[in-house]
């Protein structure tokens, strides 16, 4: 062979003398017992409408929808998410080459449109899709679901933080400019622009219309430039002009934080929480989203997306987004401290559903510190009858009055206020009553408790459910199943990050993993021979 020919773009010139001998079927290379197979029969076996829907035409000389998904979600199960390695996968691994059954692979941009323009339409209805089959199948119990959450890491820029508190404070600054620039306008003009003393947008923009109106009938010509000197109306109109753009700045960052405190400029739906991730484990402040996870018999079966940084109000929205999507409604909720409130206990009760919530004093309540602490009402006798707590003195707290109160996602709850008026010379006061910020004396001061009856009667029914044998197999099934799901996601799958922006694609990376995580459990079941095991048992202790 010359050697000029190595410099040709058609490297078939220099390969005279080699001869690649590959079986026609490619499946004859793939083992039997590999999980690619039970991707291809799995996929095969669902429809996939919703996702046919959001095509207008299917080339037949391109792959399929149905082709595109079993990539993506086989690239999943092997640590592949960029979409330009997973068209470097589909034109030299033979596994995805057999997923394709012999279309041409994929350009890199034909696959970030089917999950950003395709997939995201319909992601939620694909999930539920696949939790259907797995029931079918037997392999999820649909009684019991374990749900818990982690937080990701979003693709938008660290630096580009939006705080609703600091544009609150520079909007009232500017309401401040702006109402002494409205003062002089109408003292130096002669305008009326203000009703009640109220500044809105509307109200600025009459004011620079009838500014520009004065400066019409009067001829005033603007200057711009070094040396020329503005006429008093041009500089208003300017500084006017000025206030109200930054006043529709101001007011469209506080509308896209909504109820939240923060988002990112390049990804508004994400929200700067705080991430374990730092060596010194004293957590970073990072664009990121809340991943929810319900986990049945080790399978991930529903998930969902929140801009919340706690989990106390993402299991609403959580249960009734899976009971509207799956064909089969849950009737034990289990979940940890995180997601314990008077509003979600009686929402599940309502919703006909039992409810496994570890409290929120659990662990601590049993420390010697928790249970010697006199200023906690579970460490008062309690009578029912006369609805009155007795403390270490001997002293009757009784119940005062009543009063409402509501919390952030607007529920009301009625809170029971009781009150001890002989705290006077009791030797237990600076134990009982607690607070250094309270401006009132410690000898003035009467000990108070602030009791909701609902939230004690529910903690206490949920207590007995948790401790027993069966709540405790169920609490140590969740630790295991839906904590060890984000163990998989994150250290086995090495995802950490969103490659795509907005809560309707990163909803449907996050469902990409998780099929690509059913697929692989079902795999290592079907070969452990583990199927239709739903739960682990306790293990028994000498």
């Amino acid at each position: 062979m010359r050697l000029i020919q190595l410099l040709q773009k058609d490297y078939t010139t220099s390969s005279l003398y080699y001869q690649i001998k590959l079986p026609l079927d490619l499946e004859i290379l793939i083992p039997a017992d590999d999980p690619v197979r039970l991707l291809s029969a799995f996929v095969e076996g669902m429809e996939l409408r919703e996702l046919y829907k959001t095509y207008g035409k299917v080339k037949k000389n391109q792959a399929s929808p149905k082709q595109l998904f079993k990539i993506i979600i086989y690239a999943s199960m092997n640590r592949i998410y960029s979409s330009r390695d997973i068209e470097t996968a589909c034109r030299r691994d033979v596994n995805f080459m057999y997923l394709l059954e012999g279309k041409p692979a994929p350009d890199h941009a034909t696959i970030a449109r089917f999950i950003s323009l395709h997939l995201s339409q319909c992601s939620k209805e694909t999930m539920a899709e696949v939790t259907g089959i797995l029931y079918e199948l037997g392999e999820i119990s649909g009684k019991s679901i374990f749900i818990d959450g982690t937080k990701i890491e979003s693709v938008a820029n660290k630096y580009t933080f939006v705080w609703k508190k600091a544009v609150t404070k520079s909007m009232a600054k500017l309401f401040d400019k702006i109402s002494e620039l409205v003062s002089e306008c109408e003292t130096l003009y002669g305008l009326k622009i203000v009703y009640r003393n109220e500044i809105s947008l509307h109200t600025l923009k009459r004011m620079r219309k009838k500014l520009y109106k004065i400066k019409n009938e009067e001829q005033i010509a603007f200057v711009h430039g070094i040396g020329k000197r503005k006429t008093p109306l041009q500089k208003s109109i300017e500084t006017l002009e000025t206030y109200i753009e930054k006043l529709k700045e101001y007011t469209k960052k506080i509308h896209v934080c909504g109820e939240r405190n923060s988002y990112s400029k390049t990804d508004p739906d994400a929200t700067f929480m705080r991430m374990k991730e730092d060596a010194m484990m004293n957590g970073q402040l990072k664009p990121a989203y809340n991943l929810q996870h319900g986990v049945d018999s080790a399978y991930i079966t529903w998930l969902a997306i929140s801009e919340r940084p706690t989990d106390t109000r993402t299991l609403i929205p959580f249960l009734k987004e899976m009971e509207e999507y799956l064909a089969f409604k849950y009737k034990e909720i289990v979940a940890d401290a995180g997601y314990e409130s008077e509003e979600n206990y009686l929402f599940i009760e309502e919703n006909e559903q039992l409810a496994f919530i570890k409290p929120q004093n659990y662990e601590i309540s049993k420390t010697r510190k928790y249970r010697q602490d006199i200023s906690r009402m579970e460490n008062m006798d309690y009578n029912a009858d006369n609805d009155t707590y007795c403390c270490r003195n001997g002293q009757i707290l009784t119940a005062r009055y009543e009063k409402k109160e509501k919390t952030a996602s607007g529920y009301k709850r009625t809170v029971t206020v009781y009150q001890c008026n002989h705290c006077k010379d009791c030797p237990f006061k600076t134990e009982c009553i607690r607070g250094n910020n309270c401006k009132t004396p410690m000898e003035e001061r009467q000990k108070v408790l602030y009791v909701s009856k609902v939230m004690k009667q529910k903690r206490l029914e949920t207590l007995e459910r948790i401790t027993s044998d069966y709540g405790t197999q169920l609490r140590m099934n969740r630790s295991i199943q839906a904590e060890g799901s984000f163990a998989v996601i994150k250290e086995d799958m090495d995802f950490r990050r969103y490659l795509y922006r907005g809560k309707e694609n990163v909803t449907a990376q996050s469902i990409i993993l998780a099929i690509g995580y059913n697929i692989n459990k079902l795999h290592h079941k079907i070969q452990s021979e583990r199927t239709g095991q739903h739960l682990f048992s306790l293990k028994k202790t000498a």
